[in-house]
C-alpha cells in the first residue's frame, strides 16, 4: 500500500490479512479516523466542494461499506445457526 491509500481501506485489507472470525466481522467498526473523513468527503460533496480524487475515494468508501455490511449480515447468520 502507498501513503495514498485511504485509511479505511487500509484497515479493512489489515482486518482480513489479519485473519477472523464471524464474531470479529459482526463487531467490526471502522476507526474514528476514517469516520471523520468519510465525513468530511459527504460534506465536501454536499457543498459540491468536492474534488475528482475526493470523489474517488468516498466512492471506494462505499463500496467497502457495502462489502462490510453484506458481511456482517452473513457473519451475524453464521452465528445464529451455530447457536441453534
Amino acid at each position: 500500500m502507498t501513503d495514498s491509500t485511504p485509511p479505511l481501506y487500509e484497515e479493512i485489507v489489515n482486518f482480513i490479512a489479519l485473519g477472523t472470525t464471524p464474531d470479529r466481522v459482526a463487531n467490526f467498526q471502522p476507526s474514528d479516523t476514517a469516520k471523520q473523513r468519510v465525513a468530511q468527503l459527504i460534506e465536501r460533496e454536499k457543498d459540491n466542494e468536492i474534488a475528482a480524487d475526493e470523489r474517488t475515494e468516498l466512492d471506494l468508501y462505499l463500496q467497502l461499506e457495502h462489502i462490510m455490511r453484506l458481511a456482517k449480515i452473513r457473519a451475524r447468520q453464521h452465528l445464529a445457526a451455530s447457536r441453534g
